[in-house]
């Protein structure tokens, strides 16, 4: 949950990239790091584990500021995709405010993918989130590898799905924009409805998207 510093004036919010090891978690925040401009950035740190890598780095170091002078900073995570690092993918999880769960498009990958979803819903729930109305985006990741999943049936796998659906390639960087501009319209939601944000602070969703610097992807 955002941490709120009422006396510092400040709101930091809490992103988390979630999926199957190697899916391509630490190479999404890699691109958004390289992407976004140098003053909505700080030090990329990268953690690694046997087999394995975890990824945090302090996105807005500085921020940016609300009409009303509200700091707005973010934090994005990820986790390790192996089942033995699942007490640190709950630590984490815990006090999201948003999620990316990256799936491997590859063929051979739709067990592991299932597995790690059911994994987030059921985590969520240990940690104390509300997994049905957490903001959260699905995204497709290795699109640009052979033997993949087509674009057709992995709609029609998930058109059941309340989440949007984000076909990417993070080496390329291809799609990797888009996801966090669609996760960053659902936390803004959640945030306006938690802190009033158009009211008390004169940030619509436009303004909050645009303050991450989104619109340069």
């Amino acid at each position: 949950m955002a941490d709120y510093d009422e006396d510092a004036n400040r709101l930091t919010i809490k992103l988390v990239y979630y999926g199957p090891a190697m899916s391509g978690k630490t190479t999404n925040l890699m691109q958004l790091h390289d992407q976004l401009r140098p003053d909505m950035k700080g030090e990329l740190m990268t953690l690694e584990t046997q087999g394995d890598r975890t990824l945090f780095f302090d996105l807005l170091p500085l921020g940016f500021r609300a009409p009303s002078g509200l700091l707005v900073k973010f934090k994005l995570f990820t986790v390790p995709g192996q089942v033995a690092h699942d007490g640190t993918r709950k630590a984490v999880l815990s006090r999201a405010d948003g999620v990316v769960f990256v799936a491997d498009s590859q063929r051979n990958q739709v067990l592991n993918n299932a597995e790690s979803f059911e994994n987030l819903a059921e985590n969520a729930a240990r940690v104390g989130l509300d997994f049905d109305a957490m903001p959260l985006v699905v995204q497709f990741n290795k699109r640009d590898l052979p033997d993949i999943l087509s674009e057709e049936e992995i709609s029609e796998r998930w058109q059941d799905a309340q989440w949007p659906l984000v076909f990417a390639s993070a080496l390329s960087g291809e799609g990797v924009g888009e996801t966090f501009r669609q996760l960053l319209e659902p936390v803004y939601q959640h945030m306006n409805r938690k802190y009033q944000m158009d009211k008390n602070h004169g940030l619509d969703a436009a303004g909050f998207i645009r303050g991450m610097g989104v619109q340069d992807f």
